[in-house]
């Protein structure tokens, strides 16, 4: 079950109610950079997690 045009309407009005016009480039701002860097620390934990896999040259006997 989608989303129609008057439910997102409806959400618009909204959240244009509760923030106000003038606040609503900011909020939504804030919520990209928010995004970004939650996509930036996902992407720095797989980064993690390959080097934690990684051989280390300690443990082997040569």
């Amino acid at each position: 079950m989608g989303m129609s045009f008057g439910h997102m309407a409806l959400l618009l009005v909204i959240v244009l109610v509760i923030f106000g016009a003038g606040k609503l480039p900011r909020v939504m701002g804030d919520i990209a950079k928010g995004l970004k860097a939650f996509k930036d620390g996902m992407k720095d934990g797989e980064d993690g997690d390959k080097i934690a896999k990684l051989p280390d040259d300690k443990n082997h006997a040569a």
